[in-house]
């Protein structure tokens, strides 16, 4: 007959095993379901924490703490063809002054972010973390053209950065509605600009 005793003792031993089986495989799918979610961000966080994964895990858990409940304003559909005719602008100073245009870029999605609702682009580390939580497979496009507007890289990398900068601009302001973002011939896609 089994005592009493030895029947705590079993359960205790179940309870702490079933603990640490939880910790240990709770926190490898905490990590995982971050780096689903950030995608790329993920890996950035983690190299910018020398490739200490706790640390970058806990940075981009507090993100989704500062950010996740923050709800996206959509443009109206004035607000919407301004942009749209911005970046068109932007798109068509490139070819004469990249430099200039790559700055306005950065300039108009740091107010496109502000304008829906996310942290104001005076704080670009702020703002970008934000855009983060939300628009994780986008946002790096956005840190390249706010580098890139410091006059660091060729034209050629000034055009890349533009390019992944209008995935973002594309997210942003199709946001809540179920039209595409309308490019007309001279801006199509693989056009030679961005």
């Amino acid at each position: 007959m089994v005592t009493m005793t030895t029947l705590v003792i079993i359960l205790a031993v179940v309870v702490v095993a079933a603990a640490g089986a939880f910790l240990v495989f709770g926190r490898k799918n905490g990590g995982h379901g971050l780096r689903r979610r950030f995608g790329p961000e993920y890996e950035r966080a983690v190299a910018r924490h020398d490739g200490d994964t706790k640390a970058a895990e806990h940075e981009l858990n507090e993100r989704l703490k500062r950010h996740g409940s923050l709800d996206e304003r959509a443009l109206s559909p004035e607000e919407r063809e301004r942009y749209v005719a911005r970046w068109a602008q932007v798109q068509d100073r490139f070819v004469d002054s990249p430099q200039q245009a790559v700055a306005e870029a950065d300039t108009l999605l740091a107010e496109l972010a502000r304008d829906m609702g996310f942290p104001d682009g005076k704080d670009f580390e702020e703002q970008s973390d934000a855009l983060s939580v939300h628009h994780a497979k986008h946002v790096h496009g956005y840190r390249r053209v706010h580098a890139a507007k410091r006059g660091e890289g060729d034209t050629e990398q000034l055009r890349t950065a533009l390019v992944e900068a209008r995935g973002l601009f594309d997210v942003l302001v199709s946001n809540g509605t179920d039209r595409p973002v309308r490019r007309d011939k001279h801006h199509a896609e693989g056009s030679g600009t961005a």
